[in-house]
């Protein structure tokens, strides 16, 4: 045998039956050793973790967790990859669920008829909760993850009126109404909004406390337009916006537009750049991602307080029930150029 070889490590995992017969002890006594109170002597503790140190070892946290009816995981479900604010908010989590002891496991669900497999694994390692990060929760999907067992539900960022799912968002119709009275201010008089795509259980109320603002405010039904965006990706806001350009006689272009979240204002925004750079068109987002405040954009847009929504999403998920079913944190306004007229 080449000697090389003969000294390449095994490949597997050490187990506590391998620092038990290193250390002449049994391996109950092993396990008594990395379990918190149990009854060990000084001696044998030693030996213990003196032959795990040599060995490399380290104790199965999920095996030992399982016996005590907890995983320490969480699911985090998401359905929109390319949404850059969704890279703050798993940032966020994963930190904030670590330094509670706990692990995300990340559940994409982007791929279409991919919810059954993805929740079926779920199940399968036994996951303490899940926590649906903005993610579009069809009717199929809320029944799927509450056959999984009784585990807390929790929607971030998004409404639902499903009593089994906890709900942490900002106060949605209150921003719309808010961004219909900043614009109306400017002096338009054609507005519209932008949405994404279409889903059966959640909503985000952004456009109902929009039109009704400007209503109220004397605008007529007919000069409110309302775009589609397929999914939440600037492809998807620069496209809408073209459709609309495209579609609709200039003189009746939309002269301020509100747009559902700030990866598509950023899109109609570089749509208006290049496919109607004469029009004048106030533009304000939501979210407040990073290349919002660049000086290429300037949106003006509403910022989520993140830290504070994904601390009472963590709690929900890891402590015991007791709190409101929905909570709606206040957003804050970041006014820059881009509604501007």
């Amino acid at each position: 045998m080449n000697e090389k070889a003969s000294r390449r490590p095994a490949l597997r995992k050490v187990t506590a039956s391998d620092v038990a017969k290193l250390a002449g002890v049994s391996k109950w006594t092993v396990s008594r050793a990395f379990t918190d109170g149990a009854s060990i002597s000084a001696q044998a503790m030693e030996r213990v973790q003196q032959a795990a140190k040599e060995l490399g070892y380290r104790p199965n946290l999920l095996a030992r967790s399982l016996s005590k009816k907890s995983s320490r995981l969480i699911g985090v479900v998401v359905d929109e990859m390319l949404n850059p604010n969704l890279l703050t908010l798993l940032d966020q989590i994963t930190q904030q669920l670590q330094l509670r002891g706990y692990m995300a496991l990340l559940l994409n669900i982007s791929a279409r008829r991919s919810e059954e497999a993805v929740l079926t694994l779920a199940d399968q390692l036994q996951v303490d909760g899940l926590l649906f990060l903005g993610t579009l929760l069809s009717d199929d999907l809320i029944a799927l993850a509450r056959d999984i067992h009784r585990i807390p539900l929790v929607q971030l960022c998004r409404n639902d009126d499903n009593p089994y799912i906890q709900v942490i968002n900002t106060d949605g119709y209150q921003a719309g109404r808010q961004t219909a009275e900043i614009l109306h201010q400017q002096g338009y008089q054609r507005f519209g909004y932008m949405k994404g795509p279409d889903t059966e259980s959640t909503q985000l109320l952004r456009f109902e406390g929009y039109r009704d603002r400007l209503l109220e405010l004397g605008i007529e039904d007919q000069q409110i337009a309302l775009l589609k965006a397929n999914h939440y990706h600037r492809a998807s806001g620069f496209n809408a916006l073209v459709d609309h350009l495209n579609s609709v006689a200039e003189p009746d272009w939309t002269q301020a537009l509100f747009c559902e979240n700030d990866i598509l204002a950023i899109g109609a925004l570089d749509a208006l750049e290049s496919h109607a750079p004469h029009h004048h068109l106030g533009i304000m987002g939501y979210d407040d991602i990073e290349q919002a405040g660049s000086s290429h954009y300037q949106l003006s847009t509403h910022a989520q307080p993140l830290t504070a929504m994904l601390q009472d999403a963590v709690y929900r998920l890891t402590q015991p029930e007791g709190e409101e079913r929905v909570f709606h944190h206040q957003d804050s306004l970041k006014l820059r150029r881009s509604h501007l007229r």
